[in-house]
């Protein structure tokens, strides 16, 4: 999964498409092996700030429409915890919705999801908003507690009868500030099937994998390599040539 954030506030690729053309960099991310394009209009990371509704669509509604309309068959997912943005980016062409939040932010996005029969990827954070904090919290069993969460909220969404769940752990600052946690998930990933849910990993460039994020989030993906099924990140090609090392 590729990353695309259309935000002038994001750690990694801040204010690019000012720059660049979406599309262009869309068309390239699939050429260096990306099978989904996650587009985001609100970042996430600590310091970040709220996004009105109506800022978000004026980031998002566009760069939907632009591949879509370039790319048809690409699948699109669009990173928001608005119902309202949802509805909006699915009717523009969107396929999957990716909720940091899980649903905690606006339960009305699993009547969305579900009214157009979307795929859904619900991720753990230790915030019940999209806003990561820094606070160190501290678990017994990280994975026990993020399994509960993620087994409580497939039950709800699939209450509202979503048909398709990808699970998301969390990573980095959605956890905790202490990195070891973030470690402990990637270790034991595979317990996470016992919800019965396709697994998606976020990892790319956090800042639990030290200064060398690059080097880090190759690292996490040779460990992860064919043990998920889905790994978000912003450099598509250093990432799938790693996967790919024997």
């Amino acid at each position: 999964m590729g990353i695309l954030n259309v935000t002038p506030d994001s750690f990694s690729d801040a204010g690019r498409f000012e720059k660049e053309d979406i599309v262009d960099v869309a068309r390239q991310m699939l050429r260096d092996g990306a099978t989904v394009l996650d587009i985001g209009g609100e970042a996430s990371g600590p310091g970040s700030v709220d996004v009105s509704l109506d800022e978000e669509l004026q980031r998002v509604i566009p760069a939907v429409k632009s591949i879509r309309r370039a790319l048809p068959e690409v699948i699109i997912s669009v990173d928001t915890w608005k119902s309202e943005v949802a509805q909006a980016t699915l009717e523009a062409g969107a396929n999957w919705i990716n909720d940091v939040t899980a649903g905690r932010g606006d339960e009305r996005i699993f009547e969305v999801v579900a009214r157009f029969g979307a795929p859904l990827i619900l991720m753990y954070s230790k915030d019940p908003t999209a806003r990561t904090t820094k606070e160190a919290k501290t678990y017994e069993d990280v994975v026990a507690t993020i399994k509960s969460f993620l087994k409580e909220r497939i039950a709800l969404a699939e209450s509202y009868r979503v048909k398709e769940i990808i699970i998301d752990p969390g990573m980095g600052g959605f956890i905790s500030s202490i990195p070891d946690y973030s470690f402990e998930i990637i270790d034991r990933i595979e317990e996470f099937y016992d919800l019965g849910k396709p697994i998606l990993v976020g990892a790319s460039r956090k800042g639990f994998l030290g200064e060398d994020r690059l080097g880090g989030t190759l690292a996490v993906t040779l460990q992860l390599r064919n043990k998920v099924d889905y790994l978000r990140v912003h450099d598509v090609y250093e990432n799938v040539t790693s996967a790919e090392l024997n």
